[in-house]
């Protein structure tokens, strides 16, 4: 089965090219599942119901959060109710939110998706590797297909988690710089790895934000809003193919749409 994981959407131009390309994607690359970190979405900070609705509307399966995930306070019925999203797991217990998704694939196998924040370079949370450890042990023996999007800044700590789960879960792919990584690969005990998916959004930008604003504060410390950038819309994710029977990853691939590309999916018919 092969599984898609869509890197942080960054505001409008972000969730436009995800309405244009994921169905046509899923058909030419026959996706069973597709999943999009979607942290960023309204404009380029947080989640809105309206635009949680608008995402999977457009064909997604399920939403991962990270560090912006309370942004929006008007979230928190949407994290309360759904049953598609997840906030990331090693937030403290009585936080909105699921810590875990089990989705049912296109092929009807089910798949549990959860998110932890990383803690280099980030803002204090509770210990990834317990909450993940907490997070694997509630799932039914015959659960074997598991999607970890690892929200981290810094690679070592990718590194580290994707070392600590290798052979527990089908694949460890992380998101949060906005950045994609070269180093997908498929770890000794059968764990899909990449760093980071990279950024679904406008990449004439720092970061999906307007380079003007944010060299503009860089320079004087006078604070300006970082608005989204509008250029070079491109939707990066990464591709894992998973044996369904074992949980095993047997191919990692990463994917790059730009706009011409997202205007042709949008004329695939399944």
């Amino acid at each position: 089965m092969r599984l898609l994981l869509i890197g942080d959407i960054v505001g409008k131009p972000g969730r436009q090219i995800v309405a244009q390309a994921v169905r046509g994607l899923r058909i030419e690359e026959q996706l069973d599942l597709m999943v999009a970190n979607a942290e960023n979405a309204a404009g380029g900070s947080g989640l809105t119901p309206a635009i949680y609705q608008e995402l999977i509307s457009a064909g997604l399966d399920g939403i991962t959060l990270g560090d912006h995930a309370y942004r929006r306070r008007e979230i928190f019925p949407i994290l309360r109710s759904e049953r598609k999203i997840v906030r990331p797991a090693n937030f403290p217990r009585d936080a909105p939110g699921c810590d875990l998704a089990i989705l049912r694939a296109r092929n009807r196998v089910p798949v549990a998706v959860f998110t932890c924040l990383g803690r280099v370079f980030m803002s204090p949370v509770d210990c990834p590797l317990q909450a993940a450890d907490r997070v694997l042990a509630t799932l039914p023996g015959d659960l074997r297909v598991i999607l970890m999007d690892y929200h981290a800044e810094a690679t070592s700590d990718m590194q580290l988690m994707g070392r600590y789960l290798d052979g527990r879960v089908s694949a460890i792919l992380g998101t949060h710089t906005h950045v994609a990584t070269a180093d997908e690969q498929v770890l000794p005990g059968g764990t899909a790895f990449q760093c980071d998916v990279g950024m679904t959004g406008p990449h004439e930008s720092i970061l999906g934000r307007r380079i003007d604003r944010v060299l503009e504060t860089a320079r004087t410390f006078q604070p300006t809003r970082f608005e989204v950038a509008t250029k070079d819309v491109r939707l990066h994710g990464t591709i894992v193919e998973i044996d369904p029977g074992s949980g095993r990853a047997t191919g990692i691939r990463r994917v790059c749409i730009d706009q011409s590309t997202a205007d042709r999916l949008a004329a695939v018919k399944g």
